[in-house]
């Protein structure tokens, strides 16, 4: 379970303070106790989804599934800040993207750690294995 504090809560209120989707999430983050699987689930079907796995394994594969979208080094920098604002703007420009969960699952990248959950496609980008 990945578990989100209050103090953490308050922060995203803060950034996101502008945007009521957000706002609706982290509403529901907190009314789930922290509990960022739990919340995302719940959010998921409210949008229509019909995850079929464990809460844990189902926010973890959708990260993953934006990772490449997530990780773009225009906004990498303002992740490792714990700023998710840039990119949850631009994750609304995704048709594909189910909005209401843009903060979950960035809120889910900051925890596991940008470079941590990134790191499978630095190796891509850097050519690793390639002898540079």
């Amino acid at each position: 379970m990945t578990q989100v504090t209050s103090q953490e809560i308050a922060l995203f209120r803060s950034q996101l303070a502008d945007d009521p989707v957000a706002m609706e999430a982290l509403d529901l983050i907190e009314d789930c106790e922290g509990d960022l699987e739990d919340a995302a689930m719940t959010l998921a079907i409210k949008a229509g989804q019909e995850p079929e796995q464990a809460n844990a394994e189902w926010l973890d594969a959708l990260a993953k599934k934006w990772r490449a979208v997530i990780c773009e080094s225009e906004f990498r920098e303002e992740l490792l800040n714990s700023s998710i604002l840039e990119m949850m703007a631009h994750l609304k420009t995704m048709p594909t993207f189910p909005k209401i969960l843009a903060t979950p699952v960035l809120i889910y990248v900051l925890k596991q750690g940008v470079n941590n959950f990134c790191e499978p496609l630095d190796g891509i980008k850097l050519g690793v294995g390639s002898g540079e």
